[in-house]
């Protein structure tokens, strides 16, 4: 089995961005947007874009690889893939495609990539626009669910009324983020902190969830580049490793606003199955994690992931869950250093992946102390969902 196994065999090479935006004011379209960020990562890489030779994405992207390939004017288009899945739950899952790619020898330099420019083609936390209801939502949209907010809050409530988890524990999800947000000047909410008091004086969106504990809406793009572990030792910055990935669901998990009430694991995050199999492949556990970047498309998905991910019992949520325990430097857990979906920017995840690449490399805003394993997990409750390791050349 460890020939099968991607520990050790694929870095990461370069990172990018373009500068975030609220949703609907990029000044760009999404596809210029898309090729900034790959070129970006191309430079932090020191990687001629032409090298490239894979495109891997997730949620539907619409920057297609022949498009890109044209552009970037590519010598080689080798391997193309869209991970299948909605919102940010195939972030991780598109980076361990890529790397599957890379091992496997389909592909030697694939880049990771998500562009948004929502004032070009439509908000995502709108409620839904539909000329006619669609099956899915037949069922569902006479009782109202018609947001991600409203499907999700449902699963938040019965986990937290099941294991006795209060309101403190996501306010402190929220905190900390905002929290991180405060010394990245690429953040969105940069300069802007959040209190108790203003957290608890916003409004409800779908119960348990207030305003902030809702991702953003933004536009930009994010790109990640990866190559063989050989290949990134001779490249211009000190590689970061891909220690493990996973992705999939438990057994009749669902995302549907119709289905979703008959998955018998209805309060879940759905990694209960994925984390196993991303520790073992990695071979660490959850005690070996220096750092973590969950994905919030909503902090009671972070509770949930948290919790699968073997960090503490839901019962010790509340004990656990404060925020001086979750910020860097000297917190217990340091969670989403960057600002994350909450307060950086909501680029579907990836920027939470790039998050955890730099805290590796020490180059982030908020950095924790001698970094060697790195945890970015995906879009919780969005099925199928996924997460990933990343690792310094010590944790190998």
């Amino acid at each position: 089995m460890n020939d099968r196994s991607l520990r050790g065999k694929v870095a990461v090479a370069g990172v990018g961005e373009t500068t975030y935006y609220r949703h609907s004011q990029a000044p760009e379209p999404e596809f210029m947007l898309c090729l900034k960020a790959i070129l970006a990562a191309c430079g932090d890489a020191g990687i001629d874009p032409r090298d490239i030779d894979g495109f891997a994405s997730y949620s539907d992207d619409r920057n297609t690889p022949m498009a890109l390939s044209a552009a970037l004017g590519t010598h080689d288009l080798r391997f193309a893939n869209m991970q299948w899945g909605g919102g940010g739950g195939g972030v991780a899952g598109a980076l361990a495609n890529a790397s599957a790619a890379i091992v496997s020898g389909l592909a030697d330099c694939v880049v990771v990539y998500r562009a948004l420019a929502q004032g070009q083609f439509g908000r995502f936390g709108q409620g839904a626009q539909f000329p006619a209801v669609p099956g899915e939502y037949a069922l569902a949209l006479s009782y109202g669910p018609m947001a991600p907010a409203q499907f999700f809050a449902p699963k938040v409530t019965r986990f937290m009324h099941e294991h006795d988890v209060g309101q403190g524990a996501l306010r402190a999800i929220a905190m900390t983020s905002y929290h991180h947000a405060q010394a990245n000047p690429r953040a969105v909410m940069y300069g802007k902190p959040l209190t108790e008091e203003k957290y608890d004086e916003s409004r409800w969106i779908a119960e348990p969830f207030h305003l902030y504990d809702c991702c953003m809406e933004n536009d930009g793009a994010a790109a990640i580049i990866l190559v063989s572990a050989e290949r990134a030792r001779d490249l211009k910055q000190t590689p970061t490793f891909i220690l493990g990935a996973a992705m999939g669901a438990a057994p009749r998990a669902s995302g549907s606003p119709t289905t979703i009430f008959a998955t018998p694991d209805y309060p879940s995050s759905y990694f209960k199955p994925v984390a196993k199999r991303l520790y073992a492949m990695a071979q660490v556990g959850p005690q070996d994690v220096d750092v973590v970047q969950c994905y919030e498309n909503f902090t009671g998905g972070v509770l949930m992931s948290l919790v699968e991910h073997g960090f503490f019992e839901p019962e010790e949520a509340m004990d656990f869950l404060r925020l001086e325990n979750l910020i860097a430097p000297t917190g217990k857990l340091p969670l989403n250093t960057s600002g994350g979906n909450l307060a950086e920017c909501y680029m579907h995840g990836l920027g939470l992946q790039i998050e955890a690449v730099r805290q590796v490399r020490g180059q982030s805003t908020s950095q924790v102390p001698d970094v060697n394993i790195s945890l970015a997990v995906g879009g919780p409750m969005s099925p199928p969902v996924s997460t990933i390791l990343y690792g310094s050349e010590a944790s190998l």
